[in-house]
């Protein structure tokens, strides 16, 4: 029996149906529904805009974001930018940002290693070890995260004076006052070589890349470390000994009632660090073991075949598999951190939500603190998202 091939050149797309004014019209259905979906969604955001204006007019209550310009008269324990209240409230509430930041990047980096080693110990052969780890991430994930803040910031404010302060390291002092560490008498050379590191870091990704490329091209690897070493360690090192070697460290020490000099951490971003850490570290868990699972076994079978270490086998050939299951999921439990730090507020952390709170409990503009703080939050979040769909989107496997 012949069969007939069919060239794909000749066939034709089947005639577009002409669009007719009438309900039978699947199409004409589907744009007048959408056309009342938004009319509706916009009549009601017009009619609490009203509404609210209205309203505030009634109550003579101002509005606008004027009062920034004012001064805030608001005390700030904490800062990374210099600060007094004789400050206008943008200032205040730029600092509250760079609170929050504090909170969410260093508390994101340390969650997700703690995470990590805490989800791949439940799966280690070692019966202990497994058994602790399980009993950690489910004794953490069932208790509420305020409750977790208010206990870890009871400990510390149950820690003793300064004058009876706990010193386990030379240099490192912990009281009720909070963590003092040692610290760099920070001079412009060390903000130059710091900006020298950064640069290397990026010589170095794109040294990376060029050589990959290369090999990839031709087959034959290249060497990098030689080259990462003198942009991250080499050139950095030039620059401090231009900038004229400052090796300056302040060492806390005891004066009075308190502390002077090094590194002060406050026991309320203290307690609220450990509290985030600890709890999100708890699902970032459950996600790296889950991760690792859904490789298959024979991905383990066929490196321990070749001789191939455990701890090598999970670092070069699972871990890079997994997290193609494990970013997703650990997005969220970022964007979950970052907006459990509004958490702050119940013991007495001043950041965005603490600070914007004051701000328009002293103003009166109830509207506008609410809409900075939803602003940053957002924008915050957003931010984490774009970057983690970047990331994604670069680990994913490429169709040949």
């Amino acid at each position: 029996m012949s069969q007939t091939t069919i060239d794909p050149r000749h066939l034709r797309a089947p005639p577009k149906k002409k669009l007719t004014l009438s309900w039978a019209d699947e199409r004409v259905r589907a744009i007048v529904w959408q056309v009342l979906i938004v009319g509706a969604v916009v009549g009601i955001v017009w009619w609490l805009v009203r509404n609210t204006q209205h309203n505030l007019e009634v109550r003579r209550i101002a509005t606008g974001f004027g009062f920034l310009t004012r001064e805030a008269g608001l005390p700030i324990g904490e800062s990374l930018i210099e600060y007094t209240p004789a400050n206008n409230y943008l200032r205040a509430l730029t600092v509250g940002v760079l609170n929050t930041l504090k909170v969410a990047v260093v508390g994101v980096i340390l969650a997700t290693i703690l995470g990590t080693l805490v989800g791949i110990a439940r799966l280690s052969k070692n019966w202990l070890l497994s058994k602790i780890a399980a009993v950690y991430v489910e004794v953490i994930r069932d208790i509420p995260l305020l409750l977790q803040l208010l206990f870890w910031y009871t400990i510390l404010q149950s820690l003793p004076p300064p004058r009876g302060a706990l010193n386990p390291v030379t240099g490192v002092f912990l009281s009720n006052r909070g963590l003092k560490l040692p610290w760099l008498d920070w001079e412009v050379g060390h903000s130059w070589a710091l900006l020298a590191f950064v640069a290397g870091a990026f010589a170095t990704w794109l040294f990376t890349k060029e050589m990959r490329k290369r090999q990839m091209a031709d087959g034959q690897p290249r060497p990098i470390w030689p080259a990462a070493l003198g942009f991250l360690v080499g050139l950095p090192l030039v620059v401090w000994v231009v900038g004229g070697a400052p090796v300056g460290v302040e060492w806390p020490e005891r004066r009075g009632f308190n502390f002077v000099g090094g590194l002060t951490i406050s026991p309320e971003y203290f307690a609220l660090l450990v509290g985030l850490v600890t709890y999100t570290a708890g699902f970032i868990a459950e996600i790296v073991r889950a991760g690792i699972l859904a490789v298959a076994k024979g991905q383990w079978e066929a490196a321990q075949a070749l001789g191939l270490r455990p701890g090598t086998v999970l670092r070069r050939i699972v871990l890079p598999q997994a997290l193609r299951v494990i970013v997703p999921p650990m997005t969220s439990q970022y964007l979950n951190l970052t907006k459990n730090s509004s958490l702050a507020v119940a013991i007495g952390y001043q950041d965005i939500v603490s600070i914007a709170n004051t701000t328009l409990n002293q103003t009166g503009q109830a509207i506008e603190g609410i809409a900075i703080i939803m602003l940053v939050y957002l924008t915050i979040s957003l931010s984490i998202s774009f970057f983690m769909n970047w990331y994604n989107s670069r680990i994913a496997l490429v169709e040949r």
